[in-house]
């Protein structure tokens, strides 16, 4: 273990934990995570602890742009400084999300968005060497790569870690993605071309995805600790895999598996084979139902309700007094959505070239394009018309123009108010069986969790709802989750 922690400045000046041998390391990571285990079923008994994330963030339009704080999405030290503040703030774990195409807008590039942004499990094999608790986990598609290829630099990254490793598993049906990922003289591989093999009826993202995970799982029990690597013998419908894995089996046995959506197939797939579920934020009535229903569903799949964390995505707004807080937040909003952000998110629902109307003027009286291609890499509107009308209502009942009703209808801050209010409202979801922690995700890149940091966390603390110090070394110890049994 490590004796000294990273802060905000300076880098790290222990490294010696990443260098363990990987037998050390095992035998530490099962021991830690049954202390963890223990002590996290002990602290329930008394308050549930709350678990935390933290999103680097940029698609969208949740980063503010204008503010003269915003940094760069490209360099190394944006990142540095989001993770050290994340590890300094006792956080579970750093996000990061996948982008395997540039966005497009009628043709181009979508200039307010990313452009363009550094591979995550590299970034992520570079953030092992400056922190030294936090876990590191990155979006990888199962729909564009191979079990064998990323289970590998899963388990690489877990080692070059000492057992911090998380792998977000997220599958695509889009064309627009495959068209990066075709292969010459292969017509029939429509998987790659389309995002699924719709040739095969019945296929969606996540029965590849299944496969996939379940074909890494193979690949990573296939190497018992302390002897030498057994074969792999797999024909799925998807995937054909023979031969020996080439790491040992890493510190954590299997990174962390995360699973991101809120749909019946998602939470199903989640509740069968991940670890963490990664959901919307809402009401919290909504919370706790939707929180009853996944963890409902672990029993059908032989697993105990602490073997999946719930985590919603929030945002949270900072202020000395509740109403600076709603100041700091209404401005927040409308530095997001932009004029021209206003008229992209119209253009989303309504699927044609809205350019020419004025954000702060009325919404158009023309009706939605279905299956519009103006906008290309972004999620789809489920039912664009519904959308359309519901957006009407809400402008002609309160008198908004397209920037107001874009601003009223899109994601608000999911936590405003004083560090004090803002800590008793996190305690009361996770207390309240409406979650098991959350996944920030800061307006400001890298500074947006500074504030969180230095004024809600040491309240958490207070209340004895979080850590003060990381009690185990792997990420599957900060959660309280059980070391994997090797299945080989």
């Amino acid at each position: 273990m490590a004796t000294g922690r990273s802060t905000t400045t300076g880098r790290s000046t222990t490294t010696g934990r990443n260098r363990t041998t990987q037998t050390n390391a095992t035998t530490r990571a099962n021991a830690t995570t049954h202390k963890n285990a223990t002590t996290h079923k002990n602290a329930s008994t008394h308050r549930k602890q709350i678990h935390l994330a933290a999103h680097f963030p940029g698609a969208d339009n949740t980063t503010v742009w204008a503010d003269p704080r915003s940094r760069s999405q490209i360099d190394f030290s944006s990142f540095e400084h989001l993770a050290r503040t994340a590890e300094r703030g006792k956080f579970d774990f750093f996000f990061l999300a996948e982008g395997l195409r540039l966005r497009e807008h009628k043709g181009r590039v979508h200039d307010l968005d990313v452009v363009g942004r550094p591979e995550s499990l590299t970034l992520l094999n570079a953030l092992a060497a400056v922190t030294d608790w936090l876990g590191l986990a990155a979006t990888v598609n199962a729909t564009f790569n191979e079990p064998y290829e990323i289970a590998r630099r899963f388990a690489s990254l877990d080692h070059l870690s000492g057992g911090r490793a998380a792998w977000n598993v997220v599958a695509s049906p889009d064309a627009f993605t495959g068209e990066n990922f075709r292969r010459a003289g292969r017509p029939d591989r429509v998987d790659l071309d389309q995002g699924l093999d719709s040739a095969r009826p019945g296929e969606t993202p996540s029965t590849r995805a299944a496969e996939f995970l379940s074909t890494a799982r193979e690949l990573w029990d296939s190497w018992p600790e302390g002897e030498t690597p057994k074969p792999v013998v797999h024909h799925g419908r998807h995937f054909s895999v023979e031969g020996r894995f080439g790491v040992p089996r890493s510190p954590q046995g299997h990174p962390v598996v995360i699973q991101a959506g809120d749909s019946g197939e998602d939470r199903e797939f989640a509740a069968s084979a991940a670890d963490v579920i990664l959901t919307r934020h809402g009401t919290l009535e909504a919370g706790r139902a939707r929180y009853a229903d996944v963890k409902g569903r672990l029993a059908r799949h032989g697993r105990e309700p602490d073997d999946l964390k719930i985590m919603p995505g929030v945002t949270v707004v900072l202020g000395d007094t509740a109403a600076e807080a709603q100041e700091k937040a209404a401005e927040i909003r409308r530095q997001q959505v932009s004029p021209q952000n206003a008229i992209l998110a119209l253009e989303q629902v309504w699927g044609r070239d809205l350019s020419a109307y004025d954000p702060d003027g009325p919404l158009p009286a023309l009706d939605p394009v279905p299956e519009s291609a103006l906008v290309q890499g972004r999620a789809k509107i489920a039912n664009a018309p519904q959308t359309a009308a519901r957006w009407r209502a809400l402008s002609e009942a309160k008198g908004l123009s397209i920037r107001q009703t874009v601003i009223e209808s899109t994601g608000r801050q999911s936590f405003i108010g004083t560090p004090d209010a803002v800590a008793a409202e996190l305690d009361t979801f996770v207390q309240s069986d409406a979650a098991d922690g959350f996944v920030l995700v800061p307006h400001l890149t890298p500074g947006g969790l500074d504030d969180f940091v230095d004024h809600v966390v040491p309240l958490l603390q207070e209340r004895g709802a979080y850590r003060t110090e990381y009690t185990g070394t792997t990420l599957r110890s900060h959660l309280g989750l059980r070391h994997p049994v090797w299945k080989g």
